[in-house]
């Protein structure tokens, strides 16, 4: 059991009272320290389904020791890297993050969403000083500490906690000028009993995405697990789980969005375990019409780990009946012709381990990046699987 410093006293999360304390702590907003290095590692307490943990601060987890739990391998491995200072940017002091967005939470007149270019677009982005919707949501994805799996967590994840790890990771994070909580809804798991309870709270939080009358209007984001894609008698219907209402898209979106999201759909739909998970823009017509302005796709596996091909997948999957834990690598905006660890193994001994997957249409480019990325990070043991050469190595 792992033991925590806060204010003066040292606690054992084995403790009887560790709840106790650390309702406490968070109450006076103390911030626990973690004492796996010498000069200790300021973390803090979130609230979550009714419990209090203990989490790393945002981007902390290289500062822990390799043997701590909390210990996460150096962001350059990802798309992450090129975005910190830049686009994301954290201060230290209180832990709070400040993301900016090169797409828009307002909207003027009555533009169509067919008429947005911003992730619709086949181009990629690869602007450091800005983040896109998708960059949006592999951040909160990761915050959330949703890339990392270990088999003793079998069973244990569902849309609820998934939920609650997303809403607290954007409680973190500062856009235009407020939190991202404020803003980003994230429908409730159902459930009969509380049926009224839901509709409230959800009407509550969309209040800020009905138009209000003239003048340029506020648009909210969500993330949600899609359900399916439905016809309508102009465009598209997005419909997501645990909601009694439909997304519209006009049919000039829904064809851009089948064009750039193509890899992501196909893999959906190859398996009923997988989910494909939305995030977007919308507003709230005057009739009550929820209407997508922006959106991004992406895939997850059982245990809702992202991935973006079959291999990356197969590893998942070999990982996943492991008891040391794996976290996965997110893309963010890097193009797919640059390499990144498809996952890291904080636990691998002697030394922590990186894992490459290399597609068949990798050229010299991509070797030389990937090299040069192996060579900076010395401390990790690389592991390369080439899929052109064959079926995948033996595991670290």
């Amino acid at each position: 059991m792992r033991q925590f410093l806060i204010g003066r006293q040292a606690l054992d999360e084995s403790s009887p009272d560790f709840q106790l304390y650390l309702e406490r702590a968070y109450e006076q907003k103390l911030r626990p320290l973690c004492p796996c290095r010498e000069a200790p590692v300021p973390m803090y307490i979130a609230r979550m389904d009714g419990q209090f943990l203990i989490k790393r601060m945002p981007l902390s987890g290289r500062d822990h020791d390799p043997g701590c739990p909390s210990y996460e391998p150096p962001y350059e491995l990802t798309g992450l890297g090129p975005l910190i200072g830049n686009a994301i940017q954290i201060d230290a002091a209180t832990g709070a993050v400040m993301l900016k967005l090169d797409f828009s939470l307002s909207k003027r007149g009555n533009r169509s969403a067919s008429t947005m270019p911003s992730e619709l677009s086949e181009t990629v982005r690869t602007d450091p000083k800005k983040l896109s919707l998708k960059a949006v949501l592999h951040y909160l994805w990761e915050t959330g500490e949703l890339t990392e799996w270990t088999s003793l967590w079998a069973g244990r994840r569902g849309w609820g906690r998934v939920r609650s790890s997303l809403l607290n990771a954007a409680r973190q994070m500062i856009v235009r000028g407020g939190p991202l909580s404020d803003i980003l809804f994230i429908p409730e798991v159902f459930h009969q009993e509380d049926k009224e309870g839901i509709s409230a709270r959800r009407a509550a939080m969309l209040a800020g995405a009905h138009t209000t009358g003239l003048g340029p209007r506020k648009l909210m984001m969500t993330v949600a697990e899609v359900k399916e894609f439905s016809s309508a008698r102009d465009g598209q219907k997005i419909v997501v789980r645990h909601l009694p209402f439909p997304f519209m898209l006009d049919e000039g979106a829904w064809k851009r969005l089948n064009s750039r999201y193509k890899a992501e759909l196909e893999l959906w739909r190859s398996s009923e375990n997988f989910h494909l998970i939305v995030i977007a823009t919308f507003g709230i017509s005057g009739t009550g019409i929820a209407s997508v302005e922006e959106v991004a796709m992406m895939v997850v596996n059982e245990n809702w780990i992202p991935f973006e091909n079959i291999h990356e997948q197969r590893l998942l999957e070999r990982l996943s009946g492991l008891k040391c834990r794996s976290v996965k690598g997110l893309r963010f905006d890097l193009s797919r012709d640059q390499p990144i660890a498809a996952v890291t193994l904080p636990e691998a001994k002697p030394a922590p381990a990186a894992m490459f997957i290399v597609p068949t249409k990798a050229d010299q480019d991509y070797e030389v990046a990937l090299n040069e990325m192996i060579a900076a990070r010395a401390e990790m043991t690389p592991w390369i699987w080439r899929v052109a050469e064959g079926e995948m190595p033996r595991l670290p």
